[in-house]
């Protein structure tokens, strides 16, 4: 074994070279959360090709997002080996369509539709529906659950029957839909991201030379989050492989969250029978979070299936993650920003923050009250980096100084020619100039970052390459602010402290998941985001929108399923209100329920019943049922009388708590069942 071979495994523990020097055998990787399944993936490719196992450029590493991917290309360019191609399943179809296109159609390549907003507008109207803009971002995930599931129009009728369709749309409806927009599409000459896809597969079923030529480039195949492959890129990679086995996927069901999109983690889960001679390797060796918060989120993950994996760490024990209950959303939002701020006064930067949350209509909140407290933030989803004006021009402005900067070091280069553009060493105080500067300061802290391997200055040239590489692929270098981002756009990413806001019920689980299987979706999603945090981890919620007068909201059924967490919760600001949260006496559990918390304990651990009282309390209800004319359950409930039962309240106030007794059966029946319970 070669020095450069040896020193890639001694970065690696037990398990994770199991999966860098495993080669003659299919490898499936089960990775839970912070796990150093990235860096697994990586020495793993760099490994054989140290050792000869496979040339770099017959490599293909498969990504879901383009950060994912661009991290990955940056990790292997770190290992000596930027040859290999490591691109999302999209960019790599569409690269060999590309390549492709005329040797199996004529015309020009198709227009590639970015968003599919504005055809479906005009398609609606054309069909008569009013559109929105909701009801166009709902149609449009429709058919990309329809492209990614492999349903053509019949088939798809036949599924939707039992879908939550989008709006007041009915399964004729959507038929239609589908129809009109694909003869859009086709008199349009466009191609959406799902057809770069449906096309690559139907050109390697129906053209064999192609298919040769690209198995023929690409032998070795690693796939990262293989639980979130879809039906149509299990095809695609099928196809790409041919009938060989030369396949590395690393994955975890417990991480499931894109289901409503067609991803199909059971695919993941009976791959072992369709590779019957693979070999299984689990990490579960946490990284990335304390002990406290690992504890945590294994304690949630035992909700979400039976065969989930149990994570475990090595690092510090950490704060036991807070929780805290507002009076109104604003209210939480500036509870939640001040303590950031008192983070940031304490030394953590911007950077290493995040605030998550289930929607991205909850972030306006956030982004005004970080604004106002002169804290920069970046929001996740929002406009893309590579196209803000700012960076178009600095981009413009180093390419025109590529023939007078050699000879000096790259950062001092870029900050020289971005002070025209308003960078300077000092940012300004808040607003619209914060953001333009933070943009232009991400250029000069990437410039740092190439510039610290090398004791020679790196050429601007060389520079301006990787921007166009991550322009290409949309991977954004660091800009420094707190990260404001939905759950489902954290995925993959990590922070020092991790701020979950909103985490009442309608929200988390989201009020149209009302299927068991929909809730437990909800459940990974919610262990996903208690995942992204390293040290320190906030859990916060409000009782109302606007008014504390409203009907107040619930705190998330989740929240009883975390174990021990922090009793005493920050205060906020003044209008915050601090709360102890009641916990079942048996296990410890957080109550979430009205009748959990009326018989301080939850629903999983034992009663502890009188029984002889609770059969006095049966015989009472019947006989008064019958003087009063009614039925026994009008008179108290099961629940009800089960709970007197347990706790025997002894006076008026504590009878008042029992659920189901209202201010008039307290008023009727009080005096009778206390006397019940008093003798």
């Amino acid at each position: 074994m070669s020095a450069q071979a040896a020193a890639l495994l001694d970065a690696l523990d037990e398990e994770q070279k199991e999966v860098a020097t495993q080669f003659s055998t299919p490898v499936i990787v089960l990775a839970g959360a912070g796990t150093g399944k990235t860096r697994a993936m990586t020495h793993r490719i760099a490994y054989g090709i140290a050792t000869e196992v496979f040339p770099p450029n017959h490599v293909l590493a498969l990504t879901f997002t383009a950060k994912a991917a661009g991290e990955m290309r940056s990790r292997l360019r770190d290992l000596g080996v930027p040859a290999v191609q490591a691109r999302t399943f999209h960019s790599a179809a569409l690269r060999q369509l590309r390549f492709f296109w005329d040797r199996f159609a004529q015309g020009d390549f198709p227009r590639i539709v970015d968003n599919k907003a504005g055809i479906l507008g005009s398609v609606l109207q054309s069909l008569g529906i009013e559109t929105s803009r909701e009801l166009n971002r709902d149609v449009a995930s429709e058919l990309e659950f329809a492209a990614a599931s492999l349903l053509g129009v019949d088939d798809y009728a036949t599924q939707a029957v039992a879908r939550d369709l989008p709006g007041q749309l009915g399964v004729e409806d959507m038929v239609r839909i589908f129809e009109a927009y694909s003869e859009a599409k086709t008199r349009g000459r466009l191609m959406d991201f799902e057809d770069v896809l449906l096309v690559l597969d139907g050109v390697l079923a129906e053209y064999p030379a192609i298919a040769a030529e690209i198995r023929d480039q690409y032998r070795h195949f690693v796939v990262d989050e293989f639980q979130d492959v879809s039906p149509l890129q299990y095809d695609v990679l099928s196809r790409w492989l041919g009938p060989r086995d030369n396949l590395c996927v690393v994955g975890d069901p417990a991480q499931t969250i894109y289901s409503f999109a067609g991803a199909d983690s059971s695919l993941l889960r009976t791959l072992d029978a369709s590779l019957p001679t693979s070999t299984t390797i689990q990490l579960v060796r946490n990284y990335r979070s304390s002990k406290a918060i690992v504890s945590t989120a294994n304690n949630l993950l035992r909700h979400t299936s039976r065969a989930a994996l149990t994570l475990r760490t090595d690092n510090p024990a950490g704060q036991q993650p807070a929780m805290t209950e507002y009076p109104t959303d604003d209210a939480e939002a500036a509870g939640v920003v001040k303590a950031i701020s008192a983070e940031v006064h304490a030394g953590r930067r911007p950077r290493n923050i995040a605030v998550l949350f289930r929607t991205n209509g909850q972030s306006p909140a956030y982004e005004q009250a970080l604004a106002a407290a002169g804290i920069p933030y970046v929001l996740r989803g929002g406009e893309r980096y590579f196209a803000r004006k700012e960076v178009k021009e600095a981009v413009l402005m180093l390419k025109a100084a590529r023939a007078t900067s050699s000879g000096r070091p790259l950062p001092e280069v870029v900050a020289e020619v971005l002070v025209s553009l308003g960078y300077s060493s000092k940012p300004p105080a808040a607003g619209a100039s914060r953001q333009k500067w933070e943009s232009l300061k991400a250029l000069v802290d990437l410039a740092e970052s190439h510039q610290s391997g090398s004791e020679l200055p790196v050429p601007l040239e060389t520079f301006l390459a990787d921007l166009s590489e991550r322009a290409e692929h949309q991977f954004a270098p660091d800009i420094e602010g707190v990260t404001l981002a939905s759950f489902h756009a954290a995925k993959g990413l990590e922070w020092d402290s991790v701020h979950l806001v909103g985490l009442s019920e309608g929200l988390l689980p989201i009020s149209y998941a009302q299927t068991p299987r929909a809730v437990a979706e909800e459940r990974r999603l919610f262990y996903v985001a208690l995942t992204r945090a390293g040290s320190d981890l906030s859990l916060t919620w409000s009782l109302s929108r606007h008014d504390s007068k409203q009907r107040p909201r619930k705190p998330s059924r989740f929240l009883s399923e975390l174990g021990r967490v922090d009793q005493t919760v920050g205060q906020g600001r003044r209008t915050a209100t601090s709360v102890t949260l009641n916990r079942c006496r048996s296990c410890g559990k957080v109550l979430v329920s009205q009748v959990d918390r009326a018989l301080s304990r939850c629903a999983d651990c034992p009663a502890d019943i009188d029984v002889e009282l609770l059969d006095r309390l049966r015989r009472w209800r019947a006989r008064v049922g019958l003087e009063q004319g009614l039925p026994p359950y009008l008179v108290l409930t099961d629940t009800s009388i089960s709970a007197i039962a347990e706790i025997r309240p002894q006076d008026m106030s504590s009878l008042a708590k029992i659920p189901g007794v209202g201010a008039t059966k307290l008023e009727l029946y009080g005096s009778g069942l206390l006397s019940l319970l008093i003798d």
